[in-house]
């Protein structure tokens, strides 16, 4: 990897920011959405997973397949990509694992409005829900603002989708942390801002995260970096983004965002190219 400078540092910089800040996005659709305008937000977290799945697989594992490569051959350097790849699928799935349900950020959403209105009297149960996951979307965002900063870096074409589709994924991240806590204390304002601090993790985890591993950044380092960052978004476009694809919307929508998500990124890459 190139020597870090202001002209890299400052657009992979920005990229992330964006990234995170679709979580504040979220949580102004807490105040102004329809329970029954979701169709649009199917489609485009199924168009997030889409463009995180095809780029995983055909651009970021093949990166970091590339860069073992360099020291151990490609049949070498491809086992050891998809042994990256598979540590970041296991590791997403750890740190999901030890998130309770209730307070995850991803599983929170699927307990809808019955389950607020159920406990919406308990403003300390509600507070608590609601600081809970802004804390599970920080520990989250870390390796997602992470894979965007490092990416963005390297290419910063790719470094643009996975900044994209991460922003689309953020803003029901947004909305779940924004949503009980405005049912509590009904500030619109505090719910805004605790949804605005947990995205902006993702930008500062991004930049400490490059910082601790800029020491030792080489090929072996990168492709160790790209193989995990592919096994990361594989595992959240299955196990985020699809689900709630289905859950705004329908099997329709959301096979319909994914397959609209590989096309733009598949002719995206190729145009790039030329």
């Amino acid at each position: 990897m190139e020597t870090l400078t202001l002209e890299s540092f400052l657009p992979a910089f920005l990229l992330t920011l964006f990234a995170g800040l679709a979580t504040a996005l979220g949580a102004l659709l807490t105040f102004i959405s329809k329970e029954d305008n979701t169709r649009f937000l199917s489609i485009g977290l199924g168009f997030s997973a889409g463009v995180m799945i095809y780029i995983s697989l055909v651009e970021i594992l093949a990166k970091s397949q590339s860069a073992f490569a360099h020291h151990y051959g490609p049949l070498n350097g491809e086992v050891l990509g998809l042994i990256t790849f598979f540590a970041g699928v296991g590791l997403t799935f750890i740190i999901d694992q030890l998130i309770p349900d209730t307070v995850n950020p991803h599983h929170a959403l699927e307990y809808g409005e019955d389950h607020i209105s159920a406990v919406n009297a308990q403003y300390s149960f509600l507070t608590r829900v609601g600081l809970f996951t802004a804390v599970a979307i920080a520990i989250h965002n870390f390796p997602e603002g992470f894979a965007t900063f490092v990416m963005a870096l390297e290419d910063r074409n790719t470094g643009s989708a996975i900044a994209f589709a991460i922003a689309i994924h953020n803003i029901p991240e947004g909305l779940a942390v924004a949503l009980p806590i405005y049912y509590a204390t009904r500030s619109r304002k505090r719910a805004f801002l605790f949804a605005l601090a947990s995205g902006l993790t993702e930008p500062v985890g991004a930049v400490l995260g490059y910082l601790l591993l800029l020491p030792v950044m080489g090929d072996l380092t990168l492709g160790i970096t790209f193989g995990i960052v592919a096994g990361i978004m594989v595992y959240i476009s299955f196990d985020e983004l699809l689900p709630a694809a289905r859950r705004y919307g329908n099997d329709h929508t959301a096979i319909g965002g994914v397959i609209s998500g590989i096309f733009v990124m598949a002719f995206s890459l190729v145009l790039f190219k030329l």
